[in-house]
């Protein structure tokens, strides 16, 4: 029964989203080493465009994310955490909407705890610079497939600052 609730749930959230003035959703899988990442985002678009020239442009999105990182991990280690994430994203894209693109952001996540197996991170606050490419298409290029590379650290705040990094594979869904 409770599995039919949380589906529920999910399936009225999802059909709510456009309501919430949402522009795009993607889900993301990373992976570094024996680090692993799963996460899924919600994007508004910023309706200012920058450096407009040769049908291309610069614009950008804020991205609110939430996911579950994962590490292998010895007896009495934290074997998961959760992330949760607020990015400024920036996007060089077709004045279209459709094509390749490169985009980057740098922005703030809050992580569940301050170790994920052996990797110690000292503060649950962490930065999330993240640089990556993709290509946009279908019907008003509505879907988005992207490659990203992602880096947590905490900016030497304080020690021992181990950092976790993904190469993570994006798909997204354009409202």
């Amino acid at each position: 029964m409770r599995g039919i609730l949380q589906t529920a749930v999910a399936v009225g959230l999802f059909c709510a989203l456009p309501a919430l003035a949402l522009d795009g959703i993607a889900v993301e899988y990373g992976k570094e080493g024996s680090s692993e990442s799963t996460r899924i985002t919600l994007q508004w678009q910023w309706q200012k465009r920058w450096l407009s020239g040769s049908g291309r442009h610069v614009r950008g999105y804020w991205e609110v994310s939430a996911g579950r990182l994962s590490h292998d991990a010895r007896a009495g280690q934290n074997g998961s955490i959760t992330d949760i994430g607020f990015t400024p994203v920036f996007r060089w894209q077709r004045d279209d909407l459709k094509g390749f693109y490169l985009e980057g952001g740098i922005g703030a996540h809050y992580l569940s705890r301050t170790s994920l197996g052996d990797k110690r991170l000292s503060t649950q606050f962490q930065f999330g610079d993240l640089v990556g490419f993709g290509y946009r298409f279908g019907a008003k290029g509505a879907l988005d497939v992207g490659f990203r590379y992602q880096h947590l650290s905490n900016g030497g705040i304080k020690k021992p600052n181990d950092g976790l990094n993904f190469q993570q594979i994006r798909v997204q869904y354009h409202f």
